[in-house]
Parts: C-alpha cells; sequence; structure tokens
C-alpha cells in the first residue's frame, strides 16, 4: 500500500492505525464465526431435545444482538419452583461486552436452578422487554409471583409491561455492594457495614426501621446523599419490615441472597467466546442437576431425625419436607414453642398482644388479632 501511495507519508494513516484495524477486522469476522458456531450448537440441542427453545436477534449489520436459550428442565423446574426467580445483569462475561442475563430461581432443596440463559447488547428497557417476552413465551406464558432484580430503571419499566401482576423486589446483596462500591470512606468502615446491615436484613417494625435508618444517616453523615435518598424511596421493593407477608425463598438473608447473585459467577470472563460460555454453562448446570440426583437420593433414603422426637407436628413434617426444608422448619418451630403471648388490651372484635420469646426481651413485637376476619398482623 505504501509503494502504490508513494510512500508512507501519503497513506493517511500510520503503520499502527492499519494493525488495529486490521485487528478489529479479524475480531468482526472471528465473532460472527462464534455467533454461527454457538447458534448451531442450539439447533443440535434441539434435535436431541424436542423442548429445547432458542431465539436470537442480529443488528442491521447482521451482528448478533441478543441470544435467549432454554432447555427442557429448565422449563420444568420453572413450572414447579418458579415463583420467585432471581433476574441478574451485572455479569459481561465475553469477548463481545455482550450482557449475560441468566434467571435463576431456587428449588425444594435450597439449592439454586437455572431456568434460561440469556445475552443482550444493552441496558435498553427495548432489550429487556424482548428478553422477559422472549423467556415468558419460552414457558408458556406463565408469570412469576415475585422477580428480584438490582435497581436498574429500565429492567423496572420492562417488568411493569411484561409482568405488570409480578412483585417486584430488590435484592439486598446488589444495594449491599452498591453502598460500599460508592463510598470509599464508609468501605473501610466496619461499623458502617453492620449498620447498614441491620436496616437492609434485620425484620424489625416500620417505626424502628425509620428510627434506624434516621439514626444511619446523621451517624454517618449521609442525610442529603442522592443514592441512599433513592434507596430509601424505594424501600417497599427491599425492607424486611414491609416484607412480612412476603414469601422470599430466603433471598432477602444475605447468604442466600449473595449465593444466588452468585449463581453462574464460573470461570468465564471478558475474553470468553460464545461456544466457550455455552461449554462451561452447560457443565455447570450438569453439576447442578448431579447435586440435585444427591439430594434427592438422599431424601429417598432417610427420614430426617428430630431433636423433639414426641412431635407429632414435627414427625409429619419430615415425612414431606426435604432434609434441607425440615431443618428450617423445625428452626421456626422451635422459636415458636418458645414464645409468649401476653395479652395487652381489647377493643371490640380486636385484641392487642406483645409476643416475645422467653427470656430475650429483644425479641418482643406487637401483634393484632381481628376475631372478626380472623387476621394476624
Amino acid at each position: 500500500m505504501a509503494i502504490e501511495a508513494g510512500g508512507e507519508e501519503n497513506l493517511g494513516h500510520s503503520k499502527k492505525d492499519h494493525l488495529n484495524y486490521c485487528t478489529r477486522l479479524k475480531m468482526k469476522q472471528i465473532e460472527r464465526g462464534d455467533a454461527q458456531a454457538v447458534t448451531d450448537i442450539m439447533y443440535l440441542e434441539l434435535e436431541g431435545d424436542p423442548n429445547f427453545f432458542f431465539r436470537f436477534r442480529l443488528d442491521e449489520k447482521g451482528k448478533l444482538r441478543s441470544l435467549f436459550w432454554r432447555d427442557s428442565m429448565m422449563m420444568e423446574d420453572y413450572g414447579i419452583f418458579g415463583d420467585i426467580v432471581v433476574f441478574d445483569t451485572t455479569y459481561r462475561t465475553n469477548r463481545y461486552n455482550l450482557i449475560c442475563a441468566p434467571i435463576v430461581g431456587i428449588n425444594n432443596h435450597w439449592n439454586n436452578c437455572m431456568f434460561d440463559c440469556a445475552f443482550i447488547g444493552d441496558e435498553k428497557i427495548e432489550s429487556f422487554v424482548w428478553l422477559l417476552q422472549t423467556f415468558k413465551k419460552s414457558m408458556g406464558g406463565k408469570s412469576p409471583i415475585s422477580i428480584f432484580t438490582d435497581q436498574d430503571a429500565a429492567m423496572n419499566n420492562a417488568i411493569n409491561q411484561v409482568f405488570p401482576d409480578s412483585r417486584h423486589r430488590l435484592c439486598v446483596w446488589n444495594l449491599h455492594q452498591n453502598a460500599i462500591t460508592r463510598f470509599g470512606a464508609l468501605k473501610r468502615d466496619p461499623t458502617f457495614k453492620k449498620t447498614f446491615n441491620y436496616c437492609l436484613y434485620k425484620r424489625v417494625t416500620v417505626v424502628e426501621f425509620e428510627t434506624n435508618w434516621r439514626s444511619m444517616l446523621q451517624q454517618y453523615e449521609l442525610i442529603g446523599e442522592e443514592w441512599f435518598t433513592n434507596v430509601y424511596d424505594l424501600r417497599e421493593k427491599w425492607c424486611p419490615a414491609l416484607s412480612k407477608d412476603f414469601f422470599s425463598a430466603g433471598i432477602l438473608s444475605s447468604q442466600r441472597s449473595e449465593s444466588t447473585n452468585h449463581a453462574i459467577g464460573f470461570r468465564a470472563n471478558r475474553t470468553t467466546s460464545l461456544t466457550d460460555f455455552y461449554r462451561l454453562f452447560k457443565g455447570t448446570i450438569q453439576r447442578w442437576r448431579s447435586t440435585e440426583k444427591q439430594a434427592e437420593f438422599s431424601c429417598s433414603k432417610s427420614v430426617p431425625s428430630s431433636a423433639l422426637p414426641l412431635s407429632g407436628l414435627l414427625k409429619h413434617a419430615s415425612e414431606f419436607y426435604t432434609l434441607s426444608l425440615f431443618r428450617d422448619f423445625e428452626e421456626e418451630f422451635g422459636y415458636s414453642i418458645a414464645t409468649t403471648a401476653k395479652l395487652i388490651w381489647k377493643q371490640e372484635n380486636t385484641e392487642f398482644y406483645v409476643v416475645s420469646i422467653d427470656e430475650e426481651p429483644w425479641s418482643a413485637q406487637r401483634v393484632t388479632y381481628i376475631h372478626e376476619s380472623q387476621t394476624v398482623s
């Protein structure tokens, strides 16, 4: 090229510019080949699994824009465990900077189960709507009862469009991570972490939450900070004090939330191709399912022992619950028989109690019982 132009100075670009251009051109060719390869793999999956489902979109240049897939077992799992799902878009685990957006649930062994995996090119409302509509179609139109996400506004708008009757919740683990990373000084302060986590996770009364939140803002000089103001405005989507009527499958707890948000945090990274990612993803799902089979086998061969073997209720529960669920039920049952309910006063058809765990005054909660409707709050 330099000879034809009469010298490098007449090319209009340097040797480095030329090499960079060739590199970009090569990457585009690799990307097109990689996208074709992964869709070819999915057509092969369809031959072996008639209920395998996938969709993809290309942009105006023929470049892969979005990709979605799920197999038949994911559909079966969603039919059983799909009341609550976690929709996470915090991964960019591929060389093309596509956003990985899996939808994950929790099975009856308290283990994660995958409902689908997808890639989208951006975090615009239109991309999220396409993904959620595709997910809904692939699952026969079933909507989850609750969806846990991060604070993305576009995602929130898309959920309202596609799943208007589902309850949208925010993952408290994401809130915790955002607070720590956004405020450098607080990141180094263990007392702030403890105080903030208390507001995020502790099941207290609404009044106690409001008091604790205001105290935290004052103590750490956060009054007026836009991020904390926005989080507070969204408190009905994450605050345990405002979620006592809500089954979260443990996602409101710190350990479960972190575990579910790291559901596919395996060895994929920004240099991983789509075909490599699919191979890693499939291997991870196979390990999950192997773990589930082992758990099912353990449950079929044994009945959990109880700390209270004479309890008919626990004996009955042990015959129906999985080992993991039974341990959680047994713990809650232990708390229930250790509580004392003290009648404070009556008012027409309403009774007011203070309920607390024996010798644990900090656990006291106000409980209202309405005779007419037989409701407790």
